[in-house]
């Protein structure tokens, strides 16, 4: 998921926090000790801080809530953030809570030493927290997930009305998909409209995240992407119908997915809930059009996990907050503080006030559709509300290194310079004598 831009650290990077880092047995205070009584002030980091609010958001809400505690934010390059923090941690020169943008480096950290137990803040949240047991190694909690975004289909009901065609009702497979998307496409070019079917991001995440949460017995670390071929098949034949632009035309001309969808050039598009914040921004400021649009959960992968009776099987890493075990115990304390207020409801709801997906969706889904621009209809909120979300990088040791050589793949197949089968194979076979023999 490329909201959450990765670096390539590998496990060399966490042989060098182990050298340069401190121990996970660092200095750890219950949650329940609270903050100091004193002033004390934090550093937390972020990203792109003039656009993305979240992080002001959650520091001066926890600061309203303790008056005592001063968040200070530090701002890094969203791209290189990875490469800037293990660099930073090396060098103790990190803040005192830090971002985990997604779990492809999780290990890196957690391996390194890098991270304080947080277990007492886990065990004092609700169960309505999502990704918790994500950031859990050895039963112990090592990071708290204070976002949790998960992929929904959006939609465009004024294309949708425009080609005659009735509303995602919850209930497609991947093939009902293909079908609709083509469909839209034909009837939206007898009509005049320069618009397709729907719009696929050139990341790897908008075929292979699906494939691995909704296959059954798909594993990353096994080795065997078999699992890939019936989602790149029908990615290809999308393509090769005209019903979404190709991978090339993608790259070659640096479309946005934002500009696709918001600009009306694309009746459907997968994305992960973070779009929602983005798109009601856009139709505020006219950087997009202003059209009815709703969500639906992603297509699934049979008819037994479709309908509103069911749950939908998606997939999307949490965005957690780690504490740096360089710093002091009262600190940590703090810390904690922080950590379990930016988790629970009262971030929550601060989070869901400026459009972000909170990782309790369930405690804000009335906050979230009462922002002016969202939709109002029932599968909506339920496709926002309702999914069984998994990891796109299941935490392990492999996970960098089998992401990175299946992104090769993506981009093989996708631009047309290598079959899926054989890409498959070529992978199978990297994987097999460049990562997992490590």
């Amino acid at each position: 998921m490329k909201r959450l831009v990765s670096a390539a650290l590998g496990l060399t990077a966490a042989a060098s926090l182990l050298v340069a880092g401190c121990s996970s047995g660092s200095p750890a205070a219950s949650a329940s000790a609270g903050v100091p009584s004193g002033p004390t002030t934090l550093t937390l980091a972020g990203w792109t801080l003039s656009t993305t609010p979240e992080f002001k958001a959650l520091a001066d809400g926890f600061h309203a809530a303790h008056p005592n505690v001063t968040v200070q934010l530090k701002e890094y390059d969203a791209t290189n953030y990875d490469t800037q923090m293990i660099a930073d941690l090396a060098a103790h020169s990190a803040p005192d809570i830090y971002v985990l943008k997604n779990l492809k480096n999780f290990y890196t950290y957690q391996s390194g030493g890098q991270l304080v137990d947080v277990s007492d803040v886990a065990k004092s949240l609700g169960s309505g927290v999502g990704g918790l047991s994500d950031y859990q190694v050895g039963g112990k909690a090592y990071a708290i997930p204070y976002r949790q975004d998960s992929w929904v289909l959006f939609y465009n009901k004024a294309l949708f009305d425009k080609a005659g065609i009735a509303y995602p009702d919850g209930s497609w497979t991947w093939d009902k998909y293909v079908s609709i998307s083509e469909q839209l496409t034909a009837a939206l070019k007898d009509r005049g409209s320069k618009a397709v079917g729907d719009y696929q991001h050139i990341w790897q995440s908008t075929v292979q995240g699906f494939a691995l949460a909704q296959t059954p017995g798909a594993k990353l670390t096994s080795g065997d992407f078999s699992y890939l071929k019936p989602y790149y098949d029908r990615a290809l034949a999308l393509q090769n119908a005209g019903a979404q632009p190709t991978f090339g035309t993608v790259s070659t001309n640096k479309l946005t997915y934002q500009a696709q969808f918001g600009k009306q050039q694309a009746a459907m598009m997968l994305m992960g809930t973070w779009y929602i914040a983005t798109l009601l921004k856009q139709q505020r400021t006219g950087d997009a059009d202003t059209f009815q649009w709703g969500m639906a959960p992603a297509p699934q992968f049979d008819a037994s996990t479709t309908g509103t009776s069911a749950t939908p099987v998606t997939f999307g890493d949490p965005t957690g907050l780690g504490i740096n075990p360089a710093i002091s115990s009262d600190k940590v304390s703090a810390a904690k503080a922080f950590l379990e207020y930016a988790a629970g409801v009262q971030g929550a709801k601060s989070l869901a006030a400026i459009g972000i997906t909170p990782a309790d969706t369930a405690a804000v889904a009335s906050d979230f559709f009462s922002l002016k621009g969202m939709p109002s209809d029932s599968l909506s909120k339920f496709a926002f509300s309702t999914h069984d979300t998994k990891p796109e990088n299941p935490v392990s040791k492999y996970t960098t290194g089998l992401q990175d050589l299946l992104n090769d793949l993506h981009t093989a197949v996708m631009s047309g310079g290598k079959g899926i089968d054989g890409a498959i194979s070529d992978a199978q076979s990297r994987a097999k004598s460049q990562v997992l023999n490590q």
